[in-house]
């Protein structure tokens, strides 16, 4: 029966030191993992232009009727602001040709389950900025901020502006730079 008890003590003890290693070494709750070194040492960046989502801003289509739209301005607009708040922080230099940058940015609209289901859409937009790495054109990282919905213009072009803002303030903050200042 010794041999047993021993094995039982035994097994207990190894359970007990390994469910503690375990949980030593699990984040914090709220912390980030590893950032990879790319991001955090990165100096040039190209913004690329993922896109916009049909119907999200105003165009003509369907023979030549104009549909609704949730945003002002054009397609393009995401990736305009985006570029200009970037350029603005003077954290990075903005090139011309993704061979010449250490990262790029991908930035997009999307509208999950069609762009407009009335004033307030049923599935919120969504920015998504995914970061590649330009060496080996692996995503290293993906931010993705929804678009509150609203029922006024000028309320959803403001959420629009915010959640940028927002997607901004995230890349600086894991790329260890002074996040944005707030509006």
């Amino acid at each position: 029966m010794k041999p047993i008890r021993l094995y039982c003590t035994l097994a207990t003890a190894v359970a007990c030191a390994a469910s503690v290693g375990v949980s030593a070494q699990a984040p914090a709750p709220g912390s980030v993992g590893p950032v990879p070194l790319t991001i955090i040492h990165a100096r040039t960046i190209f913004v690329s232009n993922g896109g916009s989502d049909r119907d999200l801003f105003p165009g003509v289509f369907n023979g030549g009727v104009e549909l609704p739209h949730l945003f002002t301005g054009d397609q393009y607009r995401p990736y305009t602001e985006f570029y200009a708040a970037l350029k603005a922080t003077d954290d990075y230099q903005l090139v011309s040709d993704p061979s010449q940058a250490d990262l790029v940015l991908e930035i997009r609209l999307t509208a999950p389950n069609g762009a407009f289901n009335g004033p307030i859409s049923a599935s919120l937009p969504k920015l998504r900025l995914v970061i590649y790495d330009t060496k080996s054109h692996f995503a290293l990282w993906t931010i993705n901020s929804s678009v509150e919905g609203a029922i006024m213009q000028k309320n959803q072009d403001k959420n629009l502006d915010e959640a940028l803002t927002e997607v901004l303030r995230e890349f600086l903050s894991i790329a260890g730079k002074a996040p944005a200042p707030t509006p």
